[in-house]
C-alpha cells in the first residue's frame, strides 16, 4: 500500500472538511471555530502562511493535517490532523507528522507546537516519541476542548 503526501489543492477543501469534521464527531464535539477554519482553509490557513498537507492512496485522500503559523513566523502549529476510519490502524498520521517535521526541518522552521487532550493517549505516545515535550496551556488556548500543549524544537 503505498501513501502519497500531497500539498493542498482547492479540489481537496472537501476532503480536509469532511476527514476532520468526522474526527471531532468522533472524540469530541465540533466547536463553531472549527467549522469557521476546516469550511475557509484557505482564508484561515494557507492565505496566512500556512500549509495543509494530505495522505492519498490511489485517488482517495484518507488523512490531513495541517501547520498554522503562529505569531512567531518561524513556530507553527501542527493542527488538524485526521485519518478516514476506514485507514486508521496503517500509521497513516505518523507518514503526515513525520512529513510536517521534514517539511519543517527544510524550511528551517523553530519549532512545532501543538494542542491535544490527554484522553488521545495513542496520539500524546506518538508525539512524545517524535520528541515533543509538554509546555504549559495558556488561560485562553483557542480550543476548549485543548488539556495539553506539547511543542518540538529544531537544532
Amino acid at each position: 500500500m503505498e501513501i502519497k503526501i500531497i500539498s493542498f489543492e482547492e479540489k481537496y477543501a472537501k476532503d480536509f472538511y469532511s476527514l476532520n469534521i468526522e474526527w471531532l464527531d468522533s472524540f469530541f464535539y465540533v466547536e463553531p471555530y472549527d467549522k469557521e477554519v476546516l469550511s475557509k482553509p484557505q482564508n484561515y490557513i494557507i492565505n496566512k502562511g500556512g500549509f495543509i498537507f494530505f495522505a492519498k492512496f490511489e485517488d482517495v485522500i484518507v488523512g490531513t493535517v495541517a501547520l498554522m503559523p503562529t505569531q512567531d513566523k518561524t513556530v507553527f502549529e501542527f493542527t488538524k490532523m485526521a485519518v478516514s476510519p476506514n485507514y486508521r490502524g496503517l500509521k497513516i498520521g505518523q507518514l503526515l507528522m513525520q512529513h510536517c517535521i521534514d517539511f519543517s526541518n527544510q524550511n528551517h522552521f523553530k519549532a512545532l507546537m501543538l494542542y491535544s487532550n490527554t484522553i488521545l493517549e495513542n496520539a500524546i505516545y506518538i508525539y512524545r516519541k517524535y520528541g515533543f515535550v509538554e509546555i504549559p496551556v495558556e488561560n485562553n488556548s483557542p480550543y476548549k476542548r485543548s488539556n495539553i500543549k506539547m511543542e518540538l524544537v529544531f537544532t
